[in-house]
């Protein structure tokens, strides 16, 4: 039986394993700030890394989104809470011993500390149904909307804490190893939250195939749906959009600083850039809870553009208008792109199906993660062709706009 315990290390373990996620990918990235500083990394260069990492992150989440939920059906939800904290810090430990073999070559651990971010991956794709699924078992219904909400929240705090955690850490030490050693401590404090929670129902009679079959089903019922299909394109165009900024915010962020006077540039001060971006799509996804009623898309259109629009800015304007500007463009960009997805988060859930609202949400992260995929090869190959990074955000604009035109919906078939 769950007890008054069950939620508040839920929602503990939740912060420091989202935090560690974040945290190790801003040090893991940290040294590329000052090998281009340096002169020893070009921008493609440092855009190919964060492609890189991305992408190995979220290959977990296409090719074993099935296995995923049908573990977290057939054993005890808070067994794979921990597990997936336990796997993370396998990744941990890998990527510090990969820095300790080959202590000082930044190049040959690299191989490494990709396999290692892969098993982080790995590790964060079977808690992600976990940690939603295990809400009904530990909670009463009455409190599960917030319950959600709250999760969502204590995440996107963890994603801002994490990414100026481990820039501040990096640029403090210079030290992998150190970053490392924190991110697994990070993991560790996860696990034990989770261990500690009463152990949760399971399913004996759940398959593999049944549950593979069942996930594919609902997938292809949604994409067919001539409303829902759209909204899932929507959320799509976000993600993909994200993964694209994400990755080419470093190498973005370096020349806008320098366009705009700054010397002493450092990953705090891109951190700094990232969080004005994040604190848009907060402000974004509060505003668009007063500006429209569940299932009313009226804005979608209008919001994509001005997200596309903004992106625009960003490849044209960069830091040539100073600091300020950049700052203020990165917040306007997120502002639109979160009055963007929440409306459409909030059709999807409301919308479909209650009876198979579990296997929506995971046909929904199984469409955002490849959309994060696409992104991260969308960067890869504009790399190739030596983009830098003005031309890759003008690039981004273009291939957002002729989505966003298929993003007038239907009315739904029914009133809810």
């Amino acid at each position: 039986m769950p007890n008054k315990r069950d939620y508040p290390l839920l929602l503990t373990g939740q912060f420091l394993g989202a935090f560690g996620d974040n945290f190790l990918l801003a040090a893991i990235l940290g040294p590329l700030t000052f090998q281009l500083l340096a002169g020893t990394l070009t921008e493609p260069q440092v855009n190919t890394q964060n492609a890189l990492f991305s992408a190995v992150f979220f290959v977990p989440f296409l090719a074993l989104a099935p296995l995923a939920g049908w573990l977290n059906d057939r054993m005890p939800k808070s067994i794979w809470l921990t597990g997936g904290n336990a796997i993370k810090l396998l990744g941990a430990l890998l990527g510090l011993a990969a820095i300790a073999l080959h202590s000082g070559d930044l190049a040959a651990s690299r191989p490494w500390q990709l396999a290692a971010y892969f098993i982080v991956g790995l590790g964060a794709c079977v808690y992600s149904p976990a940690k939603y699924g295990v809400l009904p078992e530990i909670l009463p219904p009455d409190r599960l909307v917030k319950a959600n909400g709250t999760v969502e929240m204590l995440t996107l705090v963890a994603v801002l804490a994490g990414l100026w955690g481990g820039a501040t850490l990096f640029d403090a030490t210079r030290s992998l190893t150190a970053c490392y050693a924190a991110s697994a401590g990070l993991y560790l404090l996860a696990l034990a939250c989770n261990a500690r929670m009463a152990r949760t129902p399971s399913d004996s009679t759940a398959t593999l195939g049944r549950s593979a079959g069942a996930f594919v089903d609902q997938l292809t019922l949604l994409m067919r749906h001539p409303r829902l299909g759209r909204v899932l394109l929507g959320c799509g165009l976000f993600w993909f959009a994200g993964a694209v900024l994400r990755g080419n915010l470093q190498s973005w962020g370096f020349e806008a600083l320098h366009a705009a006077g700054v010397v002493a540039i450092d990953n705090q001060k891109l951190a700094l850039l990232k969080l004005g971006l994040i604190g848009g799509v907060v402000a974004g996804s509060l505003l668009a809870g007063r500006f429209h009623a569940i299932g009313d898309l009226s804005g979608s259109r209008f919001y994509g553009t001005g997200m596309a629009a903004g992106v625009l800015a960003l490849g044209v304007i960069g830091g040539h208008g100073g600091v300020l500007l950049a700052a203020a463009l990165l917040a306007v960009t997120g502002l639109f792109a979160g009055l963007l997805v929440v409306p459409l988060n909030a059709t999807l859930q409301h919308e479909g199906d209650p009876a198979t609202r579990g296997k929506t949400i995971a046909a929904q992260n199984f469409v955002d993660y490849a959309a994060m995929l696409v992104g991260a090869a969308f960067l890869q190959l504009l790399t190739r062709f030596e983009f830098t990074s003005m031309p890759v955000f003008v690039a981004l604009a273009s291939a957002v706009v002729l989505p966003v035109l298929a993003l007038r919906s239907t009315r739904p078939a029914v009133a809810a």
